[in-house]
């Protein structure tokens, strides 16, 4: 029987591409002769990242509309046509057995011409409320696999399959102690650890924030680990010191988590599903310039249920001192990570696997 041939579409952001790994690493651990190929768009993370955990990638020039006035808008249809041309001819030369895509702005028109051709199509919905690309696809991919209940709202019900979020194989494997974990990052040991989470390129609002209050986190007896993100290092790295520890962007996210005591973070989808598996408490601040506010709807999920704060990003000067002080409490930590646990999926990346192989 000739090997499996699969292409992952995912990116733009490390919310889309860290699922599209752990499902490529998945599949690969069970057919290990499977010819695994990426398609990304040129200049985001996943042309860099993904060469670097042994895949190819090919690169379509595409980016999304802009909702301010923008040039760039203007030659979006350039952009959009020449991709689709180019999914065509990538499609037509690989001929894979199923195109799988998980977010971003590449996924769009290479599983829309993948649906064209007839190639059986699965797509990832990571957030609990939908981009309008993967709610257009929805009408030609044979099978979706969610991480939330009640998508129904917005994607055909008899092709939903709930399996909860990719998670790397690095974390759900993690058997690393908070000890080791901290020795790695150079961290006193017996200080607690506040790990700051705003994303691969970084968070502006989370980082004015955490520059603000270095004195509050002192006081509190308190040491950092700060990913400012690669837009931000040169701004914040002056911070540095013995209890602050100040990263462009942390790979061993194994370790991190591991280290960390409480986290502050933005809500992307992945990242909520990994701090569900690691049960850190956390206080979420929703980045506001994501489409259709999914961030938000994502944290106050986790809040809902007890299992995690949020504060707005307009409300940070108000109610950042009382919602930390609240973090800070013992019984809201330990509640917190009791029902992080419950909402872990750790399963997840088998689950949409075993969905892969069924259209295969």
């Amino acid at each position: 029987m000739k090997p499996y041939k699969i292409i992952i579409s995912g990116g733009g952001t490390g919310g889309h591409l860290y699922p599209a790994l752990a499902i490529a690493d998945e599949f690969q651990s069970r057919h290990n002769t499977a010819e695994i190929l990426f398609v990304g768009a040129l200049g985001r993370i996943e042309m860099d990242k993904v060469p670097k955990s042994g895949y190819r990638i090919i690169g379509l020039w595409i980016d999304g509309i802009q909702r301010s006035l923008s040039i760039r808008n203007l030659i979006f249809p350039i952009k959009l046509v020449l991709s689709l041309l180019k999914s065509i001819l990538i499609l037509l030369k690989f001929k894979p057995d199923v195109v799988v895509g998980t977010g971003g702005f590449a996924s769009g028109p290479l599983l829309f011409i993948a649906g064209v051709l007839k190639i059986p199509t699965l797509i990832q919905e990571q957030n609990s409320y939908p981009g309008i690309t993967n709610k257009l696809l929805s009408k030609t991919v044979k099978t979706i696999a969610v991480a939330y209940e009640g998508l129904e709202r917005f994607f055909p019900k008899e092709k939903l399959n709930l399996t909860g979020n990719p998670i790397r194989k690095s974390i759900t494997d993690g058997k690393l102690s908070p000890t080791k974990a901290k020795a790695f990052f150079k961290q006193i040991p017996g200080i607690p650890t506040l790990v700051v989470l705003g994303g691969s390129l970084g968070a502006k609002r989370i980082n004015q924030l955490i520059a603000t209050h270095l004195d509050t986190f002192k006081k509190q007896g308190l040491q950092l680990i700060w990913q400012c993100g690669s837009l931000y290092y040169d701004q914040y790295k002056k911070h540095q010191s013995e209890r602050v520890k100040i990263m462009s962007f942390v790979a061993e996210i194994d370790k991190l988590y591991a280290a960390a005591d409480i986290v502050i973070s933005r809500s992307g989808a992945a990242t909520l599903s990994e701090l569900c598996f690691a049960a850190r408490p956390v206080l979420l601040v929703p980045s506001p310039n994501v489409a259709e506010n999914h961030q938000y709807k994502n944290a106050m999920a986790l809040a809902n249920k007890g299992a995690a704060l949020v504060i707005a990003e307009k409300d940070l000067d108000l109610n950042f001192p009382n919602c930390f002080k609240l973090l800070l409490d013992r019984k809201k930590r330990n509640e917190m990570s009791k029902n992080l646990k419950t909402l872990a999926q750790p399963n997840a990346t088998g689950k949409i696997v075993d969905l892969i192989e069924a259209l295969l």
